[in-house]
C-alpha cells in the first residue's frame, strides 16, 4: 500500500486499504459474536465451589492448621491441575 502510494498507483493503495478495512471489519465482527471463550479465555468461576473450599480451608484453620501452609497447598494444587488439565489435552475433569 505505501509503496503502491510511493510510486504513483492510487488505485493499488486504495484497493489495499480497502482490503485491509474489510479485514479488519471481519476480524472485529467474528471476535465480538465468538465471546471469549473461542479464544481460549478462563472459565467462569463456580461461586459456590469456591464457598466450599474457602469453607474448608477455615474449617483446617479453626482445628489447628496453619493458614499460611493451607492456603500455600491450595494454590499448589491448583497449579499441579493447571498443568494435567491443560486446554490442549481432551480430559473430562470437571472444573
Amino acid at each position: 500500500m505505501i509503496v503502491a502510494s510511493i510510486l504513483d498507483h492510487n488505485g493499488a493503495a486504495i484497493a489495499a486499504g480497502m482490503t485491509a478495512a474489510v479485514a479488519i471489519l471481519c476480524l472485529i465482527l467474528v471476535t465480538a459474536v465468538a465471546g471469549p471463550e473461542a479464544f481460549g479465555g478462563p472459565p467462569p468461576v463456580d461461586e459456590a465451589a469456591a464457598a466450599d473450599l474457602e469453607r474448608r480451608v477455615e474449617s483446617l484453620v479453626s482445628s489447628g492448621a496453619d493458614e499460611a501452609e493451607v492456603r500455600a497447598l491450595v494454590r499448589a494444587a491448583g497449579r499441579v491441575y493447571r498443568r494435567v488439565a491443560s486446554p490442549s489435552q481432551n480430559r473430562n475433569i470437571p472444573r
